[in-house]
């Protein structure tokens, strides 16, 4: 018998919202949007109505009239919380999106209210996009030994300590953060939905920063726009005891004077007279497959692949069929972090955070 497809709402209207929604068409056996909640009720009911579901003032009514496995809040910083804790107290797990809270009393008034519900997930796609997550899955094969230091430069903030603290198994302890910013110019070519047209320097902001973890260290370098301004590479390194991943090369040593060179290499399907259509088909290094892709034939970008991946692994763990995608704790030391990186940058001074009521290792 076929399995019905796990429903849920969302809380939100803006961009963020309807990527959750359209990837959701796209996977109509595995996931079903139920309801749609936003403030401005013009648009809400435009965007339910292309979803062929009804629009809601309130996630309180979404819950009595639809009773959903789970709803996503895609809203602002600031309404995050309140989205959050509103679900908790109706008992409904919710995915919410990143960060969790806009300060530290933010996170740490969250924590205190949700914290132990255990009905909150944080929507951190990063490490499920197919370059990050190959990389991930080598790391963690013993491939290059002990890993002890990850430098990120492609994206900013939380996402950038997630994937930091991801390679390093770092968890909830003591760090201390170093930062600088640099100012330099730069064209910017490209925004998030369009080329600007302008090739006039702009004055640009790069923060440099590490992490202690104590043990290990990241090393954060962002510059603004960085995740759209292809002038500016995406790039990471994965140093560890036997060798490293730099981007989509990994160097390591195999035996007695016996040092390799070798890539990860992604089959991307469409090229010349391959006619199955442009697709990501998997990424491997050598004959050892390190990632495949979930949902072949849906010609997603990688940020929708990630994106599909949450979605999917947050109706399985409704079902209690598959581990938590990534847990409010999670969440709420990476964007600690995240703040501890912005005030050392502003002033000049290293920043150790403290160890927080949500740390506590996750089931």
């Amino acid at each position: 018998m076929r399995e019905k497809p796990s429903r849920f709402g969302v809380v939100g209207t803006g961009w963020r919202a309807q990527y959750y929604m359209r990837l959701a068409r796209l996977l109509p056996a595995q996931l079903e949007v139920v309801g749609l909640v936003g403030r401005d009720p013009k648009r809400a009911e435009r965007s339910a109505k292309e979803l062929g579901a009804p629009a809601y003032g309130s996630l309180s009514e979404l819950v009595r009239d639809q009773q959903p496995d789970f709803v996503v809040s895609a809203v602002p910083w600031a309404a995050t919380p309140v989205v959050t804790r509103e679900a908790v107290e109706l008992q409904v797990r919710i995915l919410c999106e990143t960060p969790p809270a806009p300060d530290r009393d933010g996170l740490r008034s969250l924590w205190q209210w949700v914290g132990a519900s255990g009905l909150v997930q944080v929507a951190e796609q990063y490490l499920l996009m197919p370059s990050h997550a190959s990389r991930l899955a080598l790391a963690r094969s013993g491939a290059i030994g002990t890993v002890t230091s990850v430098e990120v430069s492609s994206t900013h903030g939380y996402h950038a300590v997630a994937l930091m603290r991801a390679f390093l198994g770092a968890r909830f302890e003591h760090a201390t953060v170093s930062a600088q910013t640099f100012t330099a110019p730069l064209i910017n070519p490209l925004v998030r939905d369009a080329w600007t047209d302008d090739d006039q320097p702009k004055a640009a902001t790069t923060t440099i920063a590490t992490v202690d973890f104590g043990g290990t260290m990241g090393l954060y370098d962002f510059t603004d726009n960085q995740w759209h301004n292809q002038l500016r590479s995406r790039r990471i390194v994965i140093r560890g005891s036997a060798g490293e991943i730099a981007s989509d090369e990994v160097v390591r040593l195999l035996g007695p004077r016996t040092i390799v060179r070798s890539p990860l290499v992604r089959r991307q399907t469409g090229y010349d007279l391959d006619l199955d259509g442009f697709d990501t088909d998997h990424i491997s290094l050598g004959d050892t497959i390190l990632y495949r892709n979930p949902f072949p034939g849906l010609r997603l970008n990688d940020e929708e692949i990630a994106i599909s991946t949450l979605l999917t692994a947050m109706a399985a763990w409704c079902r209690d069929e598959g581990p938590a995608p990534y847990p409010l704790a999670d969440g709420c030391q990476d964007h600690l972090l995240s703040l501890a990186i912005e005030e050392s940058a502003s002033s000049g001074a290293p920043v150790t955070t403290s160890v927080e009521a949500w740390a506590v290792e996750q089931g």
